[in-house]
């Protein structure tokens, strides 16, 4: 922290969406055309829920260079309870070591690159990420569970798709409350702001131009990749298509995963980050901040690596994936994103292509474990049956 606080002294880091998320609580509270406003010299609009400018109405009372330290330290503390749910749902290391394996993730997690940005740009990512994470690690019997991920729903959109997960690995009364909770995020937007309601719901959500642009190396969800490699502005028909069926393809194969039961050590856990990474693969656009689920990715990677060299040197490949911002390395200047040379596509799409390795991956690891038992309930039949 003391390094990220001399960094930002010196670079004079702007934290450009706390600045909109600020401008829409003002908004909210002047009574301003939420949807209107245009704030930074990046000239920003608003692109979250009304239910999301409610909550950040506090923000819009505070200074900014008060706001800019209470928002690092509020992203440093969510970071530290990202690790601790990640360690928790891992089961992974012993109790007693977890307080200082916290710290350590903590330290080294806030320089991976999704998670600087996040800083860097005074994000939510991680608030979005730890309620979903903290509603997934608690019991299938907890009251009320659902409601986080609800919650978090009615912030950014895309954690919808945890309710869908949960539908589809047969926990049916968490999926309900969770469509219940966002349902009454819904409700409470249009309570207090009718109308931004009704204008999000039938025409900004669908105006994916308003985020930015999606062929730029920024995006690095599956519609960012297949535009840069087919060198065009918009995908179309071809990536709708190529989204359903890894939508379809990833949710099934993390609720598989959820249900696997004791044959797949942390299956829970395994479950809720190839939901997090489908997501973040058929998101129209996913900036690479919103990749801080690398957090437990990584964690539940070195949670199964114990001795083994092999897996040791996948956790160190996948971190300093991470770690080594190649996007920001390849040509990028204008549109020279749209015209990078084949050898060059990897370097500018690391995270999609990571995301659907692993659910290739998970899904060979799926049918080893089934091949497995089918072969154990072969051999433990008596004979002439």
């Amino acid at each position: 922290m003391a390094a990220w606080t001399v960094l930002v002294a010196v670079a004079r880091v702007p934290m450009a969406d706390m600045l909109v998320y600020r401008a829409e609580g003002a908004a909210v509270l002047h009574g301003d055309d939420l949807y209107a406003l245009r704030v930074t010299e990046w000239n920003l609009p608003a692109t979250y829920p009304p239910f999301a400018a409610m909550l950040f109405t506090p923000t819009a009372v505070v200074p900014v260079p008060v706001l800019k330290v209470l928002v690092t330290a509020g992203n440093l503390v969510l970071l530290g309870v990202l690790a601790h749910l990640s360690f928790r749902c891992a089961d992974w290391p012993s109790p007693p070591r977890r307080p200082a394996a916290v710290l350590l993730v903590a330290a080294f997690g806030l320089w991976l690159e999704p998670v600087f940005q996040t800083f860097w740009f005074g994000q939510v990512n991680l608030l979005v990420a730890a309620l979903v994470l903290w509603d997934l690690s608690r019991p299938d019997t907890a009251r009320g569970k659902g409601i986080a991920i609800g919650v978090a729903a009615g912030v950014k959109l895309t954690p919808g798709i945890f309710a869908v997960y949960l539908l589809l690995s047969g926990r049916v009364r968490a999926a309900a409350v969770a469509a219940g909770a966002f349902a009454a995020t819904v409700l409470a937007g249009a309570a207090f702001l009718p109308g931004e309601t009704v204008e999000f719901f039938t025409l900004r959500m669908f105006e994916t131009e308003r985020v930015g642009e999606l062929w730029i190396v920024d995006n690095q969800s599956l519609q960012g990749l297949m535009a840069r490699v087919l060198h065009t502005e918009e995908p179309g028909a071809l990536w709708a298509a190529a989204a359903v069926a890894v939508a379809a393809f990833g949710l099934a194969v993390a609720a598989r995963t959820a249900t696997a039961g004791p044959a797949l050590p942390r299956a829970e856990a395994w479950g809720a980050v190839t939901c997090a990474v489908t997501a973040l693969l058929v998101s129209p656009i996913s900036w690479s901040h919103h990749w801080v689920w690398c957090v437990p990715l990584l964690v539940l990677l070195a949670a199964e690596a114990g001795g083994s060299r092999r897996r040791q040197a996948a956790v160190a490949a996948v971190a300093a994936l991470f770690t080594c911002r190649s996007l920001w390395l390849v040509p990028k200047d204008g549109d020279a994103d749209l015209h990078l040379a084949w050898w060059l596509q990897p370097f500018a799409s690391p995270y999609p292509l990571l995301g659907l390795a692993l659910l290739v991956l998970l899904a060979a690891r799926l049918r080893r474990l089934r091949r497995d038992a089918g072969e154990r309930m072969s051999a433990e039949q008596p004979a002439g049956h």
